[in-house]
């Protein structure tokens, strides 16, 4: 079984979600958890090598542990993607095979990877010569019409031996024909059972789980199982305080002890630090609508924020008018 600090962080993690997990959501959820492993939103590896490298890959040290997800299937274009991203702190670099976006499919990457697993073994080889962070990968189960009881072993299997001892299942199929990237995360049936038996078979690897999980309870039953990890993603993004407030406590054993009006007033130097480096606050705030789903004042709270954080000039006092929707609800 791996070890090192990712793989303690997997236990819970919350999952590269592209236009979702930029670098303003990761500070947020750090924030809400000192321990789940956070992710990047999905970046290229021709757009790390070719690209504005400080602006895809450029982050707080304070979101540590932060992982970067990259896409791509040109294994030499990967290993320099990785070795770049190594040199800015990452603690792992993970390969997207779970994407199944028409752009993804157009460069023969993400979910489409599922197809050729020697491909990916090839790429993650590569990758793992060029770096010494862990390299790992997110997958499907499967997609269109392979069967999955016979190709997730074998995946597994194949991307394994070459090196590979961490990866995270989608417990779905990917329809790469007649489904969009919405549809893909919702229509195809979950298949928890297959990803649980994956762990019998292969009891060496350090497999997290993914896929349509909406609370902490799930979580814990799924580490219950034997599951090693548990990836969270929509759930933590729009409820991020049922996820991540008690995660440290419920998954982790160390109890983090803050509350989301705690979250909001930490977040406010980070905001004024951004918008005096001439960000908009519309740009962090945007992340925090969910913060208080549930309780007294949350549509207003959500309100505020959406009606004015886009104005010229909005800063802190925006998001302290926001919050005073819930705090004189909660008096």
């Amino acid at each position: 079984m791996p070890n090192n600090a990712a793989t303690t962080a997997a236990r819970l993690s919350v999952a590269p979600m592209m236009d979702w997990t930029d670098r303003h959501c990761r500070y947020l959820h750090r924030l809400m958890s000192r321990h789940a492993l956070l992710y990047t939103e999905m970046v290229t590896a021709p757009a790390i090598v070719h690209g504005d490298r400080d602006r895809l890959l450029g982050f707080d040290a304070a979101e540590h542990p932060v992982a970067l997800q990259l896409g791509g299937s040109d294994p030499a274009q990967l290993a320099e993607a990785a070795r770049i991203a190594e040199g800015y702190g990452y603690v792992e670099i993970n390969l997207n095979c779970g994407c199944p976006s028409d752009r993804v499919q157009s460069g023969s990457f993400g979910a489409v990877l599922m197809e050729t697993p020697a491909v990916v073994a090839e790429c993650v080889a590569a990758m793992r010569a060029a770096v010494d962070v862990p390299v790992t990968v997110k997958c499907r189960i499967g997609v269109d019409d392979q069967d999955p009881q016979a190709v997730l072993p074998d995946f597994l299997s194949r991307v394994s031996a070459a090196g590979v001892d961490r990866f995270s299942v989608h417990a779905r199929k990917a329809w790469l024909q007649g489904l969009s990237p919405k549809e893909n995360r919702d229509v195809p049936p979950l298949d928890y059972d297959l990803v649980l038996q994956m762990k019998g078979l292969f009891p060496h690897l350090h497999l997290s789980i993914n896929g349509g999980i909406e609370s902490l309870d799930q979580a814990e039953a799924f580490l219950a199982k034997g599951m090693d990890g548990v990836m969270i993603g929509r759930a933590a993004y729009h409820t991020p305080s049922a996820i991540l407030l008690d995660a440290d406590a419920r998954i982790f054993g160390d109890p983090m002890g803050r509350s989301a009006e705690d979250v909001v007033h930490l977040m406010l130097p980070y905001i004024a630090d951004h918008i005096a480096g001439g960000g908009r606050l519309g740009q962090i705030t945007r992340h925090m609508l969910g913060l208080f789903q549930g309780r007294p004042g949350a549509r207003g709270w959500r309100r505020h924020l959406s009606e004015n954080a886009h104005i010229d000039g909005a800063g802190p006092e925006v998001v302290l008018a926001a919050l005073a929707h819930v705090t004189r609800l909660a008096a």
